[in-house]
């Protein structure tokens, strides 16, 4: 079957019909992701604002029209878009920038001299997205108002509305998602909340209030309270309220992912080189970790850049300063020797161990690398943050000789162990380069397609084996449980089979020496007995994961597989069910007779049933591993995985009676 092709053939999408007809282009996808993203772009102009001088108070309210379609208003007491006539096109500067892509006051830096949302497409793609929009601006004294469908003008002109607010300027834009873009129109309050408590750090002084007037859904499960103190008078939690406000900005940050502090005064900076702006805080806990995390204009640069390559080099050049000025803190020999010699005692990884810290830059013209702006790339920017770090730093632990003593001695104690472990280290490297030990690859070479299951067994290992799509799904048998990397230390994890068949078999290293680009699957799948057994395992193996390779799961590559727990037969009828609740629900459906198996474990399936069940991607349900609240990562971990005994019991206590299942 063929058509002609000619001039008749092309065609222009006008407006913002090319948005509506490829809106995964612009948002990244018209699933959950894309749906949130929505509610990015219109809080990050009020950001914008908030970071050029000019708001200092942001409102984002999540609710409900009669019809049960959720929306959200976003509010803030900026400047306001202008809304004078435009000189060059024959419509209000507001029209413009909701209704044309790559309009905006930030292209010439005079209007924003930084900000996150550089490419001029937020507002008008939202517009485009929704199946209503409305923005109502406040300028020199008059409130304008204009409301669009689906990205196209339903009000001629602005219209003048009559409304008391209480600041003298500002901008409100409520949206409701077009439920014909959107596979889903549910915005989830987790990941709004996260991000916005997460802007307030990075904005030290804004408020930022979230509210949630919706109805409570059927299937909403109730809301999980977050488990970590909250600084008093900063952050305030009232019946679907909440209220982020830090004055002392990514210090607070720090302070609340560094629990376990091993000194009590703080490093911190904000200083301006050139044309860079670099903030810095940093703190040293108990931990065998690192944690550091980076922002570029409010952008999370999570695969780091030249901001964090500046940092490191300024901190161990700081440290290694100091030591060598007060070579009395310095106790380990072979130390002292190469102090004798005036050299670099501390390697970055020594002083990078126990180090929790959050490094924020503004730049005026970003260079991000890949179109997911995670990775900066800047040059300019290493050597503003490496000479604003080593200054600041060198000057704190002169100036805090308690504190100073307490970090020297921690990056004496990573030192000794480097040096005494190197041999171990050297072993564990050689092992990733070869065999694979009892990995049953698959045929693809394509990491993008390739699957790696982590199988609890050896019985369920050879049913998975048996019973997978060889040409692109791999297993990996795990024999009992792996050790627990919370509380064991790096050279008694590297002793543990089963970590070293992990970090063989995925391909990409581990910690400091993880390379994501060098990971053999994209997605590597924890299978599991779905008892209380398995769901130990699956904690002990996401505790691995997020501390030695916290890139695997930033990237979505980390998988939880989710087996039957019951098989129903009822004539030619056989479904397989996740929950007690659904068995029930379908029992009572098909009414009596109904042959009902238990799965107590993976063993107990059939290679054919685990095919069709768990790893056949048309089938099988996969729950993915995602970290998007930092802070509550950190304490769940530390909490329930941890050396300390007393926090760990305080929180079974007060989740007791949450918990469900426990005969599984």
């Amino acid at each position: 079957m063929s058509s002609e092709y000619g001039a008749s053939s092309i065609q222009v999408l006008e407006g913002l019909e090319a948005v509506r007809r490829r809106p995964a282009m612009y948002i990244g996808s018209i699933d959950d992701y894309g749906l949130h993203h929505l509610v990015w772009e219109i809080v990050d102009n009020s950001i914008d604002e908030a970071m050029a001088g000019f708001c200092d108070r942001i409102k984002v309210i999540l609710g409900q029209t009669e019809r049960g379609l959720e929306s959200v208003t976003v509010q803030d007491n900026g400047r306001g878009i202008p809304t004078e006539p435009h000189p060059h096109y024959n419509m209000s500067s507001l029209e413009l920038v909701t209704t044309r892509l790559h309009s905006g006051g930030k292209f010439d830096h005079s209007s924003y001299k930084v900000s996150g949302g550089l490419h001029g497409v937020g507002i008008a793609v939202v517009n485009a997205l929704s199946s209503w929009m409305q923005v109502k601006v406040k300028r020199n004294g008059k409130i304008l108002m204009q409301e669009y469908v689906r990205g196209e003008t339903i009000s001629h002109g602005l219209i003048e509305v009559k409304e008391n607010w209480d600041y003298k300027s500002g901008t409100h834009t409520t949206f409701i998602p077009d439920p014909d873009i959107f596979e889903t129109v549910h915005f989830d309050i987790n990941p709004i909340r996260n991000r916005l408590r997460e802007l307030a750090f990075l904005n030290k002084g804004l408020t930022i209030t979230l509210i949630d007037e919706r109805k409570p859904r059927d299937d909403d499960k109730e809301e999980s309270k977050s488990d970590i103190p909250d600084e008093v008078t900063e952050e305030t939690e009232k019946q679907n309220r909440w209220i982020f406000h830090y004055d002392g900005g990514i210090k607070a940050y720090v302070e609340q992912l560094a629990t376990n502090r091993l000194h009590e005064d703080l490093p911190y900076f904000d200083e301006t080189i050139e044309t860079t702006q670099v903030e810095v805080s940093l703190a040293y806990d108990n931990s065998e970790r690192d944690l550091i995390y980076t922002f570029t204009n409010n952008i999370n640069t999570r695969h780091g850049g030249t901001h964090l390559s500046g940092f490191k080099s300024g901190l161990t050049r700081a440290i290694n300063s100091y030591a060598l000025k007060n070579d009395q803190l310095v106790k380990n020999s072979h130390l002292k020797k190469e102090l004798k010699d005036k050299r670099s005692i501390f390697t970055g990884n020594d002083v990078r161990e126990g180090l929790v810290a959050v490094v924020s830059v503004k730049v005026i013209n970003p260079q991000f690398e890949g179109q997911t702006k995670t990775k900066l790339g800047n040059s300019e920017v290493k050597g503003a943050v490496e000479s604003c770090s080593y200054e600041n730093i060198l000057k704190f632990l002169e100036e805090h000789p308690l504190s100073a003593k307490a970090i020297i001695e921690k990056c004496e104690a990573a030192a000794t162990l480097r040096m005494k472990y190197r041999q171990l280290r050297d072993a564990v490297r050689k092992t990733q380069v070869k065999g694979t030990g009892k990995l049953v690859d698959c045929a693809v070479t394509d990491p993008a397609q390739r699957e790696l299951f982590l199988v609890e067994g050896d019985s369920a290992g050879g049913s998975a084996i048996e019973g997978r799509f060889s040409e692109f799904q791999a297993i990996l048998p795990l024999r009992g449980k792996v050790i627990n990397v919370e509380k064991a230390r790096l050279e008694k994890a590297m002793r543990n089979k089963e970590i070293l068949e992990i970090i063989r078999a995925v391909g990409g290293g581990y910690r400091e020496n993880f390379q994501i680009e060098n990971v053999r699957y994209h997605k590597v799948i924890l299978l599991m007995d779905a008892d209380i057994d398995g769901h130990h395992i699956v904690c002990l193996l996401l505790t691995f994961f997020f501390r030695y390779m916290p890139e695997l799961i930033d990237e979505g590559y980390l998988y939880i597989a989710q087996p039957p727990l019951f098989r129903l037969k009822k004539g030619n009828k056989e479904v397989y069910v996740l929950s007690e609740k659904e068995k029930n629900e379908i029992t009572t459906e098909w009414g009596s007779r109904v042959e009902i198996s238990r799965f107590k474990g993976l063993g107990e399936m059939n290679p054919i049933q685990l095919r069709n069940t768990v790893m056949d991607p048309s089938n099988r349900t996969l729950l993915q591993v995602t970290r998007e609240n930092i802070i509550d990562a950190e304490h769940i971990f530390k909490t329930l995985m941890g050396d300390e005994v007393a926090p760990r019991r305080e929180f079974i206590e007060s989740h007791a009676l949450e918990a469900e299942n426990l005969d599984f």
